[in-house]
């Protein structure tokens, strides 16, 4: 699947890095503790989070993350989006709870 997809799937604005959505998505990943997705995160996934901070960035860029999607209406700080930017890696947002966002990437992939 292709970002581009997933991200009318989850109903996701894109915040930054518009010419990066044909990247390719293997799988999802939910957590808010950057520590267990440095752990268990995989490459060429989409992270949903809630956490909005740079942080979030510099862990997405060390595992190889297609996308961030901030969920719950939740919007990133300005300094998350210009690393975001720096760094090349896509940042969205929607207004889904994470558990619905995660039900339909999950339903996308599988098919």
């Amino acid at each position: 699947m292709l970002l581009m997809d997933a991200i009318n799937e989850a109903e996701a604005q894109i915040n930054c890095c518009e010419s990066s959505l044909n990247r390719p998505v293997s799988w999802c990943y939910c957590s808010d503790l950057l520590s267990d997705v440095l752990a268990n995160a995989k490459k060429d996934s989409i992270w949903i989070t809630l956490q909005t901070h740079p942080n979030i960035v510099a862990v997405a860029s060390l595992i190889g993350i297609s996308a961030i999607l901030i969920s719950r209406g939740a919007e990133p700080d300005p300094e998350t989006v210009a690393k975001a930017a720096q760094e090349n890696i896509p940042v969205l947002t929607t207004k889904l709870p994470t558990f619905e966002a995660a039900g339909k990437l999950y339903n996308l992939l599988k098919k």
